[in-house]
């Protein structure tokens, strides 16, 4: 313990907001009031990112008409990843893999356009923005679950298609599409160990010491 350490009932909070985050797929339509949107949204905002270039962009869909062109495109891209799936193919297709149209809210987040003139940070890793993206849907997932909202990132889709449907600029592109909204429960563990497409690893199996592979 420390002086710059929360209270014991704050830290409890924060560890299970993360260990409760679920991918959620189950969604029971209702709303997001204004004021709590904008919260979340600050929320990913204050994510850290590289170079302080905050490269991420939120597109809010409110039209019906782009759900449902959003969801013929993750499910055009669902038959495609059945098909590279091979034997596990038919058994993806039982899995649910978005709320799209039931969701309250959808949004898409985006890389902004002209990120290569952004260099400290990215000379020799140019994908660290993708991983500041990727903090700021963390800190909206986090925050979401704190408030009783469910939160689900989709990902099956073809970014190009994606891009052209929202008119966005070149070089911008779609990294997640979002669901968000009151769902009836949460799952209580992940969906896909749920459904027993995969397993989570334990923790010591993936921590090594000073060289790869090594546990001791």
């Amino acid at each position: 313990m420390n002086d710059h350490a929360f209270t014991e009932a704050q830290r409890l909070g924060v560890y299970r907001a993360i260990a409760e985050r679920r991918d959620m797929r189950h969604f029971i339509g209702g709303e997001v009031a204004p004021e709590l949107l904008a919260r979340l949204l600050e929320a990913a905002h204050q994510a850290p990112s590289v170079g302080l270039m905050q490269p991420w962009r939120f597109v809010r869909i409110t039209r019906r008409d782009l759900r449902t062109a959003i969801a013929e495109q993750v499910e055009h891209e669902r038959g495609l990843t059945a098909d590279a799936l091979g034997e596990r193919g038919r058994e993806f297709m039982q899995l649910k893999v978005e709320g799209i149209q039931a969701c309250a809210e959808l949004l898409v987040v985006a890389l902004m356009e002209g990120r290569e003139e952004h260099v400290f940070g990215r000379r020799t890793m140019p994908e660290m923005d993708l991983a500041s993206a990727a903090c700021a849907i963390q800190n909206l997932w986090l925050a979401s679950r704190a408030e009783g909202l469910g939160m689900g990132w989709v990902s099956l889709f073809e970014p190009q298609a994606l891009a052209a449907l929202l008119q966005m600029p070149a070089g911008a592109q779609p990294v997640a599409v979002i669901c968000l909204g009151p769902v009836a429960e949460f799952y209580p563990a992940p969906m896909l160990a749920l459904e027993g497409w995969a397993q989570p690893r334990p923790l010591e199996e993936l921590v090594f010491h000073n060289d790869w592979e090594c546990r001791e």
